[in-house]
């Protein structure tokens, strides 16, 4: 319990820094909120009366300190153009994003594990080709482009979903979960793709090891050797590279919200991007930050689950 209260000690100094950066980075960009709200008609007082409104007259510190105060006390700020609480926009579109996220990463554990085993079991024949090559473009295609290329197919050729296929969670969790399938799978193939060949390459290390050997000199069935010996010693890396797989799904699920139209958060910080509406983009990443660190928190925890000797004291 200790270490994972350390580690989650530790997160703070990230999330602190991954604040920092994004508010400077964000107010020292060019151009100005209060001059796209005001207009290009609008005069130099205007704009002034605007920049005073939304506190971005002070100097850069102080407003990081009004900044930060505000995050202590769970307040992201307000939206600079619709004037509504960040969090209140946000919590609005988790249910969208976090239903994507998560079943992107169910998908790119079903097929990467597998073939990656597959891929492993029968190391340097054909089927270890195929796996790999399907790995490596999964890995080179863009998700963005992955997701074009299946509207074209399964939409608009095929008509099995329609092209705008989104439903709300609350509305059909049938129809929900449908709509869901076309974009999760277009981000998990990347993260599909990092395991298989993660998955291969410390499966035929493991299944070099002399304990494997012993099992199948035995007689056990090359199931069991495959699955209660060998994956389960490759366990460990493999639920590691299922934590940084995520960081890979957060980033898709970006632009694919975008592309399938889904009213998530990756679509919220996008068009708070053209706007320049920082508060937003803030807070979007501010979250993703910390969910990022939550997950790795959880593959921790799933260390000591998978192997004993791991001691949290």
């Amino acid at each position: 319990m200790s270490y994972i209260i350390q580690r989650f000690l530790a997160s703070i100094p990230v999330v602190a820094m991954v604040g920092l950066i994004t508010f400077t980075i964000l107010h020292l960009a060019p151009g100005d909120p209060a001059a796209i709200i005001a207009g290009e008609e609008a005069t130099k007082q205007e704009i002034a009366e605007i920049r005073e409104a939304l506190g971005t007259d002070k100097p850069l510190y102080e407003q990081f300190v009004i900044w930060v105060g505000n995050l202590l006390r769970g307040d992201l700020g307000t939206s600079v153009f619709s004037r509504r609480s960040v969090v209140q926009l946000m919590a609005q579109r988790v249910p969208a994003t976090v239903g994507l996220a998560v079943m992107a990463q169910l998908m790119a554990i079903l097929i990467g594990i597998p073939l990656g085993v597959l891929a492993a079991w029968k190391a340097r024949g054909v089927i270890d080709r195929l796996a790999m090559v399907f790995a490596v473009i999964a890995f080179s295609v863009p998700a963005f482009w992955v997701g074009f290329m299946f509207i074209w197919l399964f939409s608009v050729n095929l008509g099995i979903v329609p092209v705008l296929g989104y439903v709300p969670f609350s509305t059909d969790i049938g129809l929900y979960l449908r709509g869901l399938v076309l974009p999760s799978l277009s981000i998990a193939l990347v993260a599909a793709a990092l395991l298989a060949r993660m998955t291969r390459s410390i499966m035929i290390e493991v299944l070099s090891e002399d304990y494997v050997r012993t099992a199948r000199a035995k007689g056990l069935a090359e199931r069991l050797v495959l699955l209660r010996h060998a994956l389960k010693a490759a366990s460990i890396p493999i639920v590691t590279v299922i934590g940084l797989s995520f960081a890979l799904l957060l980033t898709g699920v970006v632009v694919i919200e975008v592309v399938f139209a889904i009213p998530g958060m990756g679509r919220l910080v996008v068009d708070a991007l053209v706007r320049r509406d920082y508060p937003i983009i803030q807070g979007m990443l501010m979250v993703f930050s910390v969910l990022y660190i939550f997950v790795n928190l959880l593959v921790d925890i799933a260390y000591a689950y998978l192997d004993p000797r791991i001691r949290y004291q």
